[in-house]
């Protein structure tokens, strides 16, 4: 393989619901330092059915050319179909790095690519850098329990390829009338020669909000005690119209469901502010959620590690001390409704 033919950084352009998935402006965003330290092109991958114009808002954030592939096959979300755009576009096209979300429609892609393709693919990668001279894509990730960052390399093939968490880069400031170069690619795919359909698409009529799209995230761990202890968490996320977090031994103890968990094994979020309640903060869960504005940590025991990542601690039995937050909370919140309500 001669290393020579392979060019540029290439980004799936992840589509949901006639937009961007904020994961596909963050590896942008990334993206775009990596190429400018090689001195090569940001390009994008864009595939969907009426997404041309989506490319204009890649430019905005920071792409230089996208590759679309635009036609009704690829109306949902396939496997088979989108691997088959991918594949051809990079045997095509030849890119040095190709980074994808590590959303459910990234992750599976991207296997999906790289069975077929002789490379390999660092999954649910957390940092990002390159080697200028030799273009070695440097992606890292938490081993071991999450003890160790572990950086992996691809030394002998082209493309390099890596899943990347959501809210763990950042997309750069936008560029409204940003342009760059379309290339609009086409492939003789069939209907009938495709394995799988779609058939329905049914969406969930559950209100919960979603940790990893939050403001405010309420966590609670083991040092709640109990299930019945727990419930202070989602009490106080309660009054502040905040999401409900927990640690991985919440999850495990079954007091609360897997889509909760932020950590290593869970969801990295970056709230505006997140709660950390008798969290002890190992480092499987430091990595989902250091990135946060504002961290403020309840925990009885004065040593524990999350008072080393947080903005503000509170030592002490969150038992008694989150009801009273919840309490003050309620009762500012209520004021301000009465406030904003006479000003109607």
């Amino acid at each position: 393989m001669s290393f020579e033919d392979y060019r540029g950084v290439w980004v799936f352009i992840e589509e949901k619901d006639g937009a961007i998935a904020p994961v596909s402006l963050e590896l942008l965003g990334a993206g775009r330092q990596l190429a400018d330290k090689r001195k090569t092109e940001l390009a994008g991958v864009l595939i969907g059915e009426n997404i041309s114009a989506l490319a204009d808002r890649a430019f905005e954030y920071g792409a230089d050319k996208v590759y679309v592939y635009d036609a009704p096959i690829y109306r949902f979300y396939r496997t088979e179909t989108y691997m088959r755009a991918m594949l051809a576009c990079v045997e095509k096209h030849k890119p040095e790095i190709l980074l994808y979300g590590a959303t459910s429609t990234g992750k599976d892609l991207a296997s999906a690519v790289a069975t077929d393709l002789p490379t390999g693919l660092t999954a649910d990668t957390t940092q990002l850098d390159v080697e200028e001279d030799t273009g070695l894509l440097l992606a890292s990730r938490p081993a071991f329990g999450g003890n160790i960052m572990a950086t992996i390399l691809c030394k002998k093939y082209r493309p390099q390829m890596a899943t990347v968490r959501p809210k763990v880069m950042k997309a750069l400031p936008r560029k409204v009338g940003a342009s760059g170069v379309v290339v609009e690619e086409c492939l003789p795919l069939r209907e009938e020669d495709i394995r799988t359909k779609v058939l329905e698409i049914v969406r969930s009529t559950t209100r919960r909000i979603r940790i990893d799209e939050a403001d405010v995230v309420v966590a609670g761990g083991k040092g709640l005690g109990s299930p019945a202890g727990f419930k202070i968490v989602e009490q106080l996320a309660e009054a502040l119209g905040a999401a409900v977090g927990a640690s991985r031994d919440v999850v495990e103890a079954g007091w609360i469901g897997h889509h909760h968990q932020v950590g290593q094994t869970g969801t990295t979020v970056t709230p505006k502010i997140y709660f950390a309640i008798g969290i002890s903060g190992a480092i499987q869960h430091l990595v989902g959620m250091q990135n946060s504005g504002l961290i403020i940590a309840i925990n009885k025991d004065p040593a524990a590690p999350i008072f080393q990542a947080c903005h503000y601690g509170i030592v002490g039995d969150a038992l008694t001390i989150v009801p009273m937050l919840t309490e003050a909370f309620k009762s500012a919140l209520g004021r301000k409704e009465e406030a904003d309500a006479g000003k109607v």
